[in-house]
């Protein structure tokens, strides 16, 4: 039975320690064979009786390098083989000029730090390592050639002089055959590299695609939709494959890719008029080829279908509520006329101007006028909210007390208030309150606030209207101890007919009043809000920036003269 063991953070250090000594492991080994080679020649050398005196420290100095190289078991890097590189270099250096320079017998050695460094390059530094090697080998050269002229040159054993020859010729071969190595790994591990991205490319779930400016395709990967000829593309280019009325939109996201922007666009393919292809594009830079263009196609049919049919929802939801409202408005236009006559002449039986009546008329015609009253009220209200609905309501904007047009909207309220036993308070600023409003909404505003307010709050209640100004804006603030609103409830109303409370609440009022208020409030600039509690009362907020601020008038000389406080 096998068992399965999870990867510990252990492991997986072991694991990248062991591919990093992989990787390095022939360089050591190439560093520990160039070290037993030398020091084998130097004994052949000594033997053989044609190395002594300085030569044989020249030699010997060639070890250093080779050792030095070991160290890259503990740590590598490409500080640490350029400071190997530097200890190749000062050791040839050694060794020409203690050994006569190019025409003693450890000439051979010169080429040694070239050498070095094609072993030590690697795939991002090999070509500046070489370099800095050639540069050593001609600095070693430069001054065994000085050292020599100084000092005489010795005449080399031409059998030793082959000897160290042959070391750093076998040293270079295994040196050339480490570099091709490294090089033949980089380009299989980029080959690796270059497949898993092709495969994960392939794998995309859309159509990718890399194309010059002109729209050719220079490759394409993943999934293709349907509706698109890749084969086509290929051979035809983007442009070509797009319905013609939609290639004016390709072209500008081609451009606003190229400058550096995301672009997105949906075209018809050309094959398929009843598809459509949601295409991306970005730009992506290349150093030989320039500027070109990555783009991602998705089949957008679906999503096609559907923003058409919800557009086309909307512009009938649009066009039926237009129509609704262009209805209502004409309906109560045209209702107020002969509602208009329907209240005068029950207001003229109501006061006998032409003779007195039996008194169940006369009440018939009491009942006759206050039900027309109602019904011109709220034909009224119904008008104004079908205006500002159509956009068609315009506020006549003047300066004026806001305290009066409250004060005239409380008095026509306070006989209904008492009438029914509930106490009207009225706290308006001390101050003036210059605003600058419609004076006729601002009173209707009032008027639907307190008539709600004393419709829905029960006999020995009380409402209590606070009128003042907050910097620029005017609030208004009419607060009840009636039945209270629902949670539940206090999103819904401010909407045209909506309404909250039991059946019996309901049958008080048609929904149209705080809607009004709302809407006339919006059109200010302003905002109405609701806070309530349910069997405590309800204060409902508005606030309007049309207070007109005053600022205190500059004396002549234009500057203000502060009086000095001494303590």
């Amino acid at each position: 039975m096998s068992t399965a063991r999870a990867h510990s953070p252990e492991d997986e250090a072991g694991s990248g320690a062991s591919r990093a000594f992989e990787g390095r492991g022939p360089l050591v080994a190439w560093h520990g064979g160039w070290a037993g080679a030398i020091v084998v020649a130097t004994v052949a050398a000594l033997w053989l009786g044609g190395l002594h005196g300085p030569g044989a420290f020249g030699a010997v100095a060639m070890v250093a390098p080779g050792l030095g190289g070991l160290a890259l078991l503990r740590r590598d890097g490409p500080g640490e083989r350029a400071l190997i590189l530097v200890c190749w270099t000062l050791a040839a250096l050694a060794a020409q000029v203690l050994s006569g320079g190019l025409a003693g017998p450890l000439a051979g050695l010169v080429v040694m730090p070239f050498v070095a460094a094609l072993a030590l390059g690697g795939p991002r530094h090999g070509v500046r390592l070489a370099q800095a090697g050639a540069a050593g080998s001609a600095v070693a050269a430069l001054g065994g050639q000085l050292s020599a002229a100084w000092i005489g040159s010795p005449q080399p054993e031409i059998a030793v002089a082959g000897l160290f020859a042959l070391t750093a010729a076998l040293a270079a071969v295994f040196a050339v055959r480490l570099s091709w190595q490294v090089r033949e790994r980089r380009l299989a591990a980029a080959e690796d590299e270059t497949e898993r991205v092709r495969a994960l490319l392939s794998s995309l779930p859309g159509l990718t695609l890399v194309m010059d400016p002109a729209g050719n395709i220079a490759a394409d990967y993943g999934n293709p939709p349907s509706a698109l000829d890749v084969e086509a593309l290929r051979r035809q280019g983007l442009i070509a494959a797009v319905h013609a009325p939609d290639r004016p939109a390709i072209l500008a996201a081609i451009d606003a890719a190229l400058s550096g922007q995301e672009a997105q666009t949906t075209f018809a393919p050309r094959q398929a008029l009843d598809r459509r292809i949601n295409l991306m594009l970005r730009r992506f830079d290349t150093p030989d080829a320039g500027p070109l263009l990555v783009a991602q196609a998705f089949d957008a049919t679906r999503q096609f279908a559907i923003e058409v049919g919800l557009e086309a929802a909307r512009a009938e939801a649009e066009a039926r509520d237009a129509g609704k409202t262009r209805f209502l408005a004409n309906m109560s236009h045209e209702l107020r006329t002969p509602l208009n006559a329907v209240i005068g002449f029950s207001d003229i039986m109501r006061q006998r101007l032409f003779g007195p009546l039996p008194v169940r008329y006369a009440e018939y015609a009491d009942s006759i006028h206050e039900a027309g009253g109602h019904l011109l009220e709220l034909i009224n209200d119904v008008l104004d909210v079908s205006k500002i609905e159509a956009e068609r309501y315009e506020l006549s904007r003047e300066v004026f007390d806001a305290r009066d047009a409250v004060s005239a909207a409380v008095a026509l309220v306070r006989v209904t208030a008492a009438e029914k036993g509930v106490s009207l308070n009225s706290l308006l600023s001390e101050e003036t309150l210059l605003v600058e409003a419609d004076r006729r909404a601002l009173k209707q505003v009032t008027l639907n606030l307190l008539s709600n307010a004393i419709k829905f709050t029960p006999s020995g209640g009380s409402v209590t209207l606070t009128l003042d100004a907050i910097g620029p804006y005017l609030e208004m603030v009419v607060a009840d101890t009636g039945v209270g609103i629902a949670k539940k409830d206090l999103k819904r109303l401010g909407r045209p007919f909506e309404q909250a409370g039991a059946t019996e609440q309901k049958a008080q009022g048609t929904g149209l009043g705080l809607s009004l208020v709302r809407a006339l409030t919006e059109l200010h600039g302003g905002r109405m809000s609701l806070e309530s509690t349910l069997g405590e009362g309800t204060a409902v907020t508005v606030r309007m920036p049309v207070v007109q601020v005053s600022r205190p008038t500059t004396p002549d000389g234009g500057a203000e003269v502060v009086p000095l406080k001494l303590h």
